[in-house]
């Protein structure tokens, strides 16, 4: 495929998120402990049985048959009917579990109101389930400007006119007179170019469709552009419009309300490599006119130097304000050039094989020796809450790239307009006027990369999470020197220049890729995704050229904005506007994070200590696969006694309050309160101390949920020893209890089925004890389904014992939990070890809470957690001798009331 759509396309690839790889190594381990227990067991059962009256007691004599066997198939037998009997160590429930969470939980995505557009009557959308809690662990967001930072709602602002400003507020078309400007039939020429140069639709009203004449009527115009509907309305403001197109006759209305016709005879479409398109048209004259206009690099090349310099200076000063420009040039064709240039536009499109490249060809030699006319200037505002969303996003911890296809001063006055680059940020230039476009270009740029290398290397930086404060840093790159980098015309050192690149960016606080071609973006990110420690990814954009970052990501978030839905369509999530942003990673990501973080803990958990007691069985059973537990119970305990509670933890579960998550955006590297800032600026008051950073003491009283921390081997190791104590606590608990053969006051014996349903009793309340300790936020469901799912065994319990089904009674399994009851031992061993159980857990809880009380007293007052100057940046102007009430006058104070985590 050679289409444009298709060279820029980034091929799907299957995205995975690093819970379920943590999944997958905590599985093999597990898997290799039932592989343990079963060779264990086999071994010694074996040993056992090599003492001649415990292989064959008098009671249980072998046959002949049975002598006569082959010892190792006897075995290999013995082995599989260890993994079979402890294969519920594998928590294969846990896969469905984890589905059925992702899928059901990404309806709060959808149903969230603040995320819903009443204009549009629009929500986000959740393309795929699969990666919710990768949203909770995001490092890197890489972002379009155009439509995703900006509104994409584009407006005419000023022109320039072979040199002469002309301000877009002037509605009128004698706004222009009474000042220097420039030739009236340039002007006309100019508001000409802009009528006929563009691939605007004009969408009339219903008179028009009945056949009307258009003369008064009010023309509504469509576009893939917004820039060229806003040029289009620029230019009828000023008395030029244009009023359709109907059998490749373009009409425009001038000044003197006249009806001018053009016949369009060949569009030079727009491409992201020559970034300028250009018509051919033909007045009813006969003359044959070249209109072209695109980026400022792309049309002063192919113009004269001395047209060059008097709207150069006009479009570097429209940039600078933030404004997108364009330049516009044109050219006057005779009869037989035309012949000549239509006969090779012909053999170009026919061609078979390289077609891009020969029209590329050709529409260069076409669009030379042009003559410039002028420039324009279009705004393109900032997106509602952009800036809060960006600083949000760089508090919890990540870091902002924006990778875009605009000119780079306007990108980099957008990137301080939404607080991206702070006034004290540094920034560091890697462009073609810092390296510039000779020959000596390339090792000029690689001694700037050794330059900025060194510089951020010798610079104090902060440890990840904490908030220790250094000089900010800014990259700022355009694709001239991109290429450069990634592809060097030669290899020597190449590899080296390319992790040093890396090691500048990923050492910024913000880094601006400008001039970039939609398969250089995905390339941005694809280099950072495989750097050192594989970070999250998330990439998001609102246009067609955005989907190749998009599929790249780890998350691809599109922005349903006005270049089409291509961007939603790939993605894996949609929103509809940049600030959703915030709310998606910082509360909805990290609660997802946190619930199924939890959830997989744990289901390995509960598992084993489901089957760990069955294991330590098999010492006083002689080895012989006797299960503990009745076949009724090992198949409920992960269907019905346990699974609804988990559900509903990993659906509803709040650790923190929503509300807190937004207001704090740290808290999106894990439940810590911020507590030293404040203080600490005021022991420099005290004390007088002269320091040039502004240092953070934290004090931590939850958990930290970055680089996948609850899905590390840590906390996997203490839940795997928190469950091998309570299967330890159950099975010697209930066997102490059990060495009085005689439990009951009737005298009856206690057998095997009471022994295992009395250590199967502790298990449910105690597991589901447990996750009712660890949650935090309570809503009737959880009531339901935790109290539920005891009331449900105890009444199941009585049922499968005949007591509620006399049907049953004459199964194994006859009034053994109703007899269990009747013992007042019973109940209290059941309670004992219970509390055993449950014991760690208890002792964290009582810590915790003595800590924030400790921490209550100290601070009794609202706590500052974070202060920011007035103009920009986090770093305080504190000063040794100042007084706090002018470092107070000179930050705004955020406040943030201690509460429970």
């Amino acid at each position: 495929m050679e289409t444009k759509m298709a060279l820029n396309y980034q091929g799907k690839s299957q995205k995975r998120s690093a819970v379920e790889k943590s999944i997958n190594a905590f599985l093999i381990v597990y898997l290799c402990i039932l592989l343990s227990k079963a060779a264990v067991c086999t071994t010694l059962k074996y040993i056992w049985q090599s003492v001649p009256h415990n292989d064959e007691p008098w009671y249980n004599q072998k046959t002949q048959r049975e002598r006569e066997t082959f010892k190792l198939l006897n075995m290999f037998t013995d082995f599989l009917s260890f993994m079979v009997l402890f294969n519920f160590i594998i928590p294969v429930s846990m896969y469905v579990t984890v589905e059925m969470q992702k899928f059901l939980g990404s309806f709060f995505i959808t149903w969230d109101r603040e995320m819903y557009d009443e204009k549009r009557q629009e929500g986000a959308l959740v393309n795929t389930s699969d990666l919710n809690e990768e949203l909770g662990q995001v490092e890197y967001v890489f972002s379009d400007k155009t439509g995703t930072l900006t509104q994409n709602t584009m407006e005419f602002i000023e022109c320039s006119i072979d040199g002469y400003k002309y301000s877009g507020a002037h509605s009128e078309v004698d706004g222009w007179k009474g000042r220097m400007k420039a030739e009236k039939s340039r002007e006309e020429l100019f508001l000409r170019a802009l009528c006929l140069c563009h691939s605007v639709q004009v969408q009339g009203s219903d008179e028009l469709d009945r056949g009307k004449p258009l003369l008064g009527q009010q023309e509504s115009y469509v576009s893939s552009s917004p820039d060229e509907v806003a040029l289009l309305q620029g230019a009828k403001k000023h008395g030029f419009t244009f009023l359709g197109q109907e059998k490749n006759v373009r009409q425009v209305r001038n000044r003197e309300h006249q009806i001018e016709r053009y016949e369009l005879l060949h569009v030079l479409d727009f491409d992201c490599v020559r970034r300028r398109m250009s018509v051919l048209v033909k007045t009813r004259d006969g003359n044959i006119y070249l209109f072209c206009k695109g980026a400022d690099s792309a049309v002063f090349p192919r113009v004269p130097a001395e047209e060059v310099q008097r709207t150069k200076v006009h479009v570097e000063h429209n940039a600078l304000d933030g404004y997108r420009t364009l330049c516009v040039a044109y050219k006057e064709i005779s009869v037989e050039d035309y012949q000549t240039i239509d006969w090779k536009i012909r053999e170009a499109t026919l061609a078979l094989q390289d077609r891009e490249i020969k029209m590329g060809k050709v529409f260069d030699e076409i669009e030379d020796n042009m003559h410039l006319i002028g420039s324009t200037a279009v705004e393109d505002r900032l997106q509602d809450a952009a800036s809060e969303t960006i600083e949000a996003l760089h508090a919890a911890g990540m870091k902002i790239w924006v990778l875009t296809g605009d000119k780079l001063e306007t990108a980099q006055a957008t990137c301080y307009s939404c607080r991206l680059f702070q006034t004290s940020t540094e920034l560091l230039q890697l462009t073609t006027k810092t390296v510039g476009e000779d020959e000596g270009k390339e090792p000029r740029l690689h001694e700037l990369l050794r330059e900025y290398h060194k510089k951020l290397s010798q610079a104090p930086r902060g440890v990840k999470g904490k908030w220790i404060l250094s000089h900010e840093y800014g990259l700022v790159i355009d694709g001239a020197t991109l290429s450069l980098i990634l592809n060097p015309s030669y290899e020597t050192c190449s590899s080296q220049y390319k992790s040093m690149f890396l090691q500048i960016c990923l050492k910024c606080t913000a880094v601006l890729c400008c001039r970039m071609a939609p398969l250089q973006k995905a390339q941005i990110v694809r280099m950072v995704k495989n750097s050192k420690g594989s970070p999250i990814t998330l990439a998001v954009g609102d246009g067609a050229n955005d989907v190749s970052m998009i599929l790249e990501a780890h998350v691809g978030i599109g922005i349903k904005g006005k270049e089409g839905r291509q961007a939603a369509r790939n993605s894996d999530y949609a929103i509809m506007k940049f600030k959703d942003l915030k709310k998606l990673l910082l509360a909805h990501g990290h609660l997802y994070y946190v619930r199924i973080a939890h959830l997989v803990q744990y289901f390995f958990y509960k598992n084993l200590c489901f089957i760990f007691p069955q294991f330590l069985y098999q010492f006083f059973c002689g080895f012989s696969q006797q299960p503990l537990y009745d076949a009724a119970y090992l198949t409920m305990f992960n269907i019905c006694f346990t699974s609804l509670p988990i559900v509903a933890y990993g659906l509803l579960e709040q650790h923190v309050n929503i509300d807190t998550l937004m207001t704090f955006p740290k808290m999106y590297l894990g439940t810590t309160v911020v507590l030293g800032d404040f203080c600490l600026a005021w022991l420099l008051e005290v004390t007088s101390l002269s320091l040039s950073l502004s240092l953070s003491l934290s004090l931590s009283l939850g958990r930290n949920i970055s680089d996948n921390a609850m899905l590390q081997w840590k906390p996997f190791f203490y839940w795997t020893f928190l469950g091998l104590f309570d299967g330890f606590s159950f099975f010697f608990g209930t066997y102490v209890l059990f060495q009085e053969p005689s439990i009951e006051n009737t005298g009856k014996i206690a057998g095997n089925w009471s022994f295992g349903t009395m250590i199967y009793t502790i298990l449910v309340f105690t597991v589901t004890l447990k996750l009712a300790l660890d949650t935090r936020y309570w809503t009737w469901i959880n009531h339901f389904v935790i109290w539920g799912s005891l009331v449900f065994y105890i009444l199941f319990s009585f049922l499968w014992g005949g007591v509620l089904w006399p049907f049953l009674k004459h199964q194994r399994m006859h009034h053994v939990f109703a007899q269990l009851l009747t013992s007042i031992a019973t109940w209290l061993a059941i309670f004992f070890l219970i509390f055993v159980a449950l014991f760690p857990e208890v002792l964290i809880i009582i810590f915790r809470n003595m800590k924030r009380k400790c921490q209550q007293a100290v601070f009794s007052e609202p706590i500052l957690v974070s202060y920011k100057r007035r103009e920009n940046g986090y770093t305080s102007d504190l000063k040794a001798g100042g007084s706090m009430a002018q470092f107070s006058d000179r930050c705004h104070l955020r406040f943030l009331q201690i509460q429970r985590l």
